[in-house]
């Protein structure tokens, strides 16, 4: 099967012929249980042979050149050169300026967003969960990937959404502090708590790195129990995966 029969999100984008996006669901795989059905995550228990199995289905589906080059991701804000890291490097996002290299990033809530030049000559997919997102993992991608930001189009994949990604206080205040205008991303509830707009954050943070192409975004990975892997929702769960490489 192919990833157009996979029903996997094929992004619109401007650069759709130059920098090749997949990001996969939760269906078309064979893992069972919480796991259920196309974890590609190696770490978060599931049968070691279905995670092969799953990963293989994904380079088959999506045709993929090559190996992704799979991350240790931590949470951070390190960016490795795909073409100097080894699978398994810990890092939370990565580069490629040759075709056919694939980077990619597994998520469960937090928000993967690819990042390309105007020309297709640059890729790179970083992990930008708030704490990687609030620490500087996209202004580090943007400043990895070199050239004009104001050459470069981003595309924000599924996330938790702003009806569902609850903090606390002490996130609030280190946003407000750091990025500009993110006091309007956050709606207090009557638990004290905070509702966070995860995309909309990352659009400010971008259109600060000076990135003002942005796409993508309006997925709520928690509330969609169908398409979806949540970590929030379910505790012990898969990952979905966000890749991209040049054609």
């Amino acid at each position: 099967m192919t990833a157009a029969a996979m029903g996997w999100i094929a992004p619109d984008w401007p650069l759709a012929g130059r920098v090749k996006i997949v990001s996969t669901l939760r269906s078309g795989g064979v893992s069972e249980g919480p796991y259920a059905s196309l974890n590609l995550a190696d770490h978060v228990g599931d049968r070691p042979e279905a995670v092969a199995a799953n990963r293989q289905r994904l380079r088959e589906s999506a045709q993929l050149p090559a190996e992704p080059l799979w991350l240790e991701q931590v949470h951070g804000v390190d960016v490795v050169r795909h073409a100097d890291a080894a699978i398994g490097v810990r890092a939370d996002a990565a580069v490629a300026f040759e075709p056919d290299r694939v980077c990619a990033v597994m998520t469960a809530d937090c928000l993967p967003v690819v990042l390309a030049d105007r020309d297709g000559t640059r890729v790179a997919v970083a992990h930008a969960g708030w704490r990687g997102l609030l620490g500087g993992v996209l202004e580090g991608t943007v400043a990895e990937l070199g050239g004009r930001e104001c050459d470069l189009h981003a595309w924000l994949g599924p996330a938790i959404g702003p009806e569902a990604f609850e903090v606390g206080a002490e996130v609030r205040e280190a946003y407000v502090a750091r990025v500009r205008g993110s006091e309007a991303c956050f709606r207090g509830n009557e638990r004290s708590r905070y509702f966070a707009d995860l995309y909309r954050l990352a659009r400010l943070v971008l259109e600060s790195a000076g990135v003002g192409s942005v796409h993508g975004g309006g997925w709520c990975t928690h509330r969609d129990h169908q398409r979806f892997f949540s970590f929030r929702r379910d505790g012990v769960t898969g990952r979905m995966a966000t890749l991209a490489w040049l054609a």
